[in-house]
C-alpha cells in the first residue's frame, strides 16, 4: 500500500520558519518525483516547490522562490519543505505528492497538513 504521511505543520508568526516532512511508503522512492503543493481556503491547489527522481534537480513557484528549499533524503524515503521568512500568504494546507513521471495513474497524494502563519 502506498503511503504519503506530512508532518511538521503548525502555527508561526510572520518572519517564522517551519520544516516539512513527507514521508513515503509502498513505492520505490528513487522512481518518483516529489512535489509540494498547498491550498489555501477558497483557492485552488498551487504548486509549490518539487524534486525529480531523475536527476535530482529543484524548481519553485515565484512566490516561494528563494525563502523555501526542498530536499530529499533515500533514507529514510522522505522530502523536506524547509520554509523560512514565512509570510500570512504561506497559510494553506500543505500536500505532498508522488508522481511516477511518464506513467499513468503513477502518481500518489498524502492528507496534509496545516500551516497557519499570523501577522
Amino acid at each position: 500500500e502506498v503511503q504519503l504521511v506530512e508532518s511538521g505543520g503548525g502555527s508561526v508568526q510572520t518572519g517564522g520558519s517551519l520544516r516539512l516532512s513527507c514521508e513515503v511508503s509502498g513505492v520505490t522512492f528513487d522512481d518518483y518525483t516529489i512535489g509540494w503543493f498547498r491550498q489555501a481556503p477558497g483557492k485552488e491547489r498551487e504548486g509549490v516547490s518539487c524534486i525529480y527522481s531523475a536527476d535530482g534537480e529543484t524548481a519553485y513557484a515565484g512566490p516561494v522562490k528563494g525563502r523555501f528549499t526542498i530536499s530529499r533524503d533515500n533514507a529514510p524515503n522522505t522530502v523536506y519543505l524547509q520554509m523560512n521568512s514565512l509570510k500570512p500568504e504561506d497559510t494553506a494546507v500543505y500536500y505532498c505528492k508522488a508522481e511516477r513521471m511518464g506513467y499513468v495513474d503513477y502518481d500518489y497524494w498524502g492528507p496534509g497538513t496545516q500551516v497557519t502563519v499570523s501577522s
